[in-house]
């Protein structure tokens, strides 16, 4: 009987200490729960005034830039400008968006810091700005003020306790905002909404409004083809019959396809075709492949005489990277002496036999046409001179270089060395004699890369 008694306080000695543990357990947990939230609650206010004030910022850059004349100062303001537009952007990552995005802001954003961008790069060619980039920047900086002001009002409703930051993640999809509907989230959601119109702009970048609307050069006068046309083109490419070529849907998109696949053994080529025009886009297999025995050299070669074999006019190799027992080799297009760059063809091809498993001719479709090139009028002998003491030129080529937002660029091209043997490439504007690119080349047994 002692021992029952005994046996019956030890187990509630210990089950008193059990949920002693338990709830100093619960009682962390808790604790720890209202720390994190409050941690990523000071988080999200912090990114939220970070942007607020970068929104005023890039007004203020905007209006300064206006008054710029000389091209120093429009260099100075519209760095200044980008910087501004970069900040904004990072502190607009700090902001937790699920069922609802700033995407008219994060667009206006990126568009202000990239038109600033490059006329800031115009502006070290001594030229001033236009009427046109006048009237932009005058409007930008109109948006740019009205959105300053509505940062700034947020700012203070939330300063204030008038709008509540922490349930930013959980908008409603209510835009007329009721009182007990005052969160920050439908405040950007109406914000949106209301967004004042952005100008047109047409500049050298990946922003530009032709940019985002631009139609595949060589194809743009073709007519539209049928799906048994496309059939027909993709089983020729691939040389096989078209009982053997099967019918797997549609893309949308920039380049609208036709796609089909093709068995061939033990793996599966997919295929698509251009609706218009008929063009062959991209074809790969899906399998992998046996031991490499071939060189780096012979791939190439292989690839060379596939891509002379379809007719396309003639290509001349830059550089190949080796990947899983494959080779991707990029071809750009030869007009005469100079390499165009971007009509890029690149040709996969396995280092096991020699066999093509890979084909994407995007940059091609998009960009081929037939060019009329005049002679240089900066010679190489004046390119040369832009190019840095500290390089060593090996070789020489003109070519035609696509910019950053989409335009081509007639250039020498030197590739260069330094004194530790890494490699360079420095483009040189063949028309203005502007230092345009430079990029390194990193190389080793698996090919080169540029950066």
């Amino acid at each position: 009987m002692k021992i029952r008694k005994k046996t019956i306080v030890l187990f509630l000695s210990y089950t008193s200490a059990a949920f002693l543990v338990f709830g100093f357990s619960l009682y962390q947990a808790h604790a720890d729960s209202v720390y994190y939230h409050r941690q990523i609650s000071q988080n999200y206010e912090h990114a939220f005034f970070e942007l607020a004030g970068d929104m005023t910022d890039i007004d203020t850059a905007l209006q300064k830039s206006l008054c710029a004349t000389s091209p120093s100062m429009i260099s100075a303001v519209c760095t200044d400008i980008f910087g501004k537009a970069a900040s904004a952007q990072s502190s607009l990552a700090g902001l937790p968006f699920y069922d609802y995005t700033l995407e008219k802001t994060s667009a206006f954003i990126n568009q202000v810091g990239d038109y600033a961008y490059s006329l800031a790069k115009k502006s070290s060619n001594g030229n001033g700005f236009t009427e046109e980039e006048l009237s932009n920047l005058s409007s930008l900086s109109e948006v740019a003020s009205e959105l300053a002001s509505l940062f700034t009002q947020l700012q203070s409703d939330v300063q204030n306790g008038l709008i509540n930051i922490e349930n930013l993640q959980q908008s409603s999809g209510n835009l007329d905002q009721s009182a007990e509907d005052i969160s920050l989230g439908n405040n950007f959601k109406l914000m949106e909404t209301e967004f004042p119109e952005i100008p047109t702009l047409i500049y050298d970048g990946p922003f530009s409004q032709h940019v985002q609307s631009r139609q595949a050069k060589s194809i743009e006068n073709k007519s539209e083809i049928d799906r048994d046309i496309a059939q027909r083109i993709a089983a020729n490419f691939l040389q096989t019959s078209s009982n053997n070529v099967h019918y797997s849907g549609e893309s949308a998109g920039e380049l609208p396809t036709y796609n089909f696949t093709v068995q061939h053994d033990h793996s599966t080529a997919r295929i698509s075709i251009t609706k218009q025009g008929g063009a062959v886009l991209n074809m790969f297999y899906s399998s992998p492949v046996a031991e490499a025995v071939l060189s780096p050299e012979q791939a190439v070669q292989y690839a060379k005489d596939f891509l002379s074999g379809l007719n396309m006019g003639t290509f001349k190799d830059s550089y190949w990277t080796m990947l899983d027992n494959s080779i991707i080799v990029n071809f750009a297009y030869a007009d005469g002496d100079v390499l165009c760059y971007p009509d890029l063809v690149k040709v996969t091809v396995s280092l096991s036999d020699g066999a093509i498993i890979g084909y994407e001719a995007t940059g091609y479709v998009m960009n081929h046409i037939e060019r009329e090139i005049a002679e240089p009028k900066i010679s190489e002998e004046e390119a040369v001179s832009k190019v840095s003491p500290y390089l060593t030129v090996l070789s020489h080529q003109l070519c035609i270089i696509p910019s950053a937002g989409k335009y081509e660029v007639f250039c020498h091209e030197f590739k260069c060395e330094n004194s530790d043997g890494e490699h360079y490439i420095v483009y040189v504007n063949a028309e203005t004699g502007v230092e345009e690119n430079i990029l390194i080349l990193i190389e080793d047994e698996n090919g080169t890369l540029t950066l």
